[in-house]
């Protein structure tokens, strides 16, 4: 089954719900980080955090989930669009293997105190962020605090991820669920006794529930009409010319002296750990257009200079 999300709201227009399947996401990014378990675990429920979240803005948007913790993970970071497409990293992703009492990975020790914060890019508009504390550092329940706390909508956000023990992915996925200003208290009583049962999404998403099967466990004997059903994917937007104007953006300087210590340039995405790599040819090239540019001659205007002598006479 491959990874795909779902967004519903319910025929009384009491809820709405999001619920996705990450598995070949978390595991590519794992793949790509090269993560151990709790950094897989960690970063897999950001991704998938940012996934659901991203999927609650207006088509062309997107948001940029931000974990800035006080622990060994370091940051942990997401961005993703409506369309379904997301991107992430962990500044630590060789974490050592942190457990509770229970033989869990622990994320909350790996993450610590500190901040989230959701960063919104919207199309002709200023992007607007918005933040809170860590609640707990499970990533899961900070998102529930920042809906609440920060957009004043009542929520429950589950996150999961489950990695095998040869350190592969088993299974990631996660929901949001959010009440609409109708809600009723027999709504919202019956969502909070639903909520009390479902103990790991991820060993749901593993055991073979789809995103379907694992909101009509949410959502009990509730109808809901499905909004939007989408193909979700790890997708970087990065690439080599983007690369190429990073490196010119350095200043001829600073390109000439890393060229002299190291004979090329590398650049390496931090969100999908890609390197580009730039010979000594492509960057002469680059010092090349820096020269020229530099050398330009602004074009002369000779009918404003003639307008304004005539005007000073």
């Amino acid at each position: 089954m491959k990874d795909y999300l779902i967004r519903v709201i319910t025929t009384n227009k009491e809820i709405r719900a999001l619920a996705v399947k990450s598995t070949d996401i978390v595991k590519e990014a794992q793949e790509r980080h090269q993560t151990t378990p709790v950094a897989t675990a960690a970063l897999g429920r950001v991704i998938t955090g940012a996934l659901l979240t991203g999927s609650l803005v207006k088509s062309g948007d997107e948001v940029v989930l931000k974990i800035e913790g006080t622990g060994p993970a370091g940051k942990i970071v997401a961005d993703a669009n409506q369309k379904g497409e997301v991107r992430g990293y962990i500044e630590n992703p060789n974490l050592d293997l942190y457990q509770t009492d229970s033989g869990k990975l622990d994320v909350a020790k790996a993450v610590g105190a500190g901040e989230l914060s959701l960063t919104k890019i919207m199309k002709m508009k200023e992007p607007y962020t918005g933040s809170v504390p860590l609640v707990s550092g499970e990533i899961g329940e900070d998102l529930t605090y920042y809906f609440t706390a920060s957009e004043q909508v009542p929520s429950a956000v589950g996150l999961g991820v489950l990695v095998d023990t040869d350190l592969s992915v088993k299974a990631a996925g996660g929901f949001i669920i959010q009440l609409l200003p109708d809600a009723s208290e027999e709504t919202i009583q019956m969502l909070e006794y639903n909520l009390t049962k479902v103990k790991s999404v991820s060993k749901l998403i593993e055991s073979g529930m789809t995103p379907e099967e694992l909101l009509e466990e949410l959502l009990g004997d509730m109808d809901y009409r499905i909004m939007a059903r989408k193909d979700v994917e790890f997708k970087c937007r990065c690439s080599r010319e983007r690369s190429f104007e990073l490196i010119a953006g350095l200043g001829k300087e600073e390109i000439e002296s890393t060229l002299a210590e190291q004979g090329e340039i590398e650049v390496r995405c931090h969100f999908c750990n890609n390197t580009y790599t730039f010979e000594k040819e492509d960057v002469e090239t680059i010092i090349s257009e820096l020269e020229i540019e530099e050398n330009e001659i602004p074009e002369v205007n000779t009918e404003e200079i003639i307008f304004e002598k005539e005007n000073n006479k």
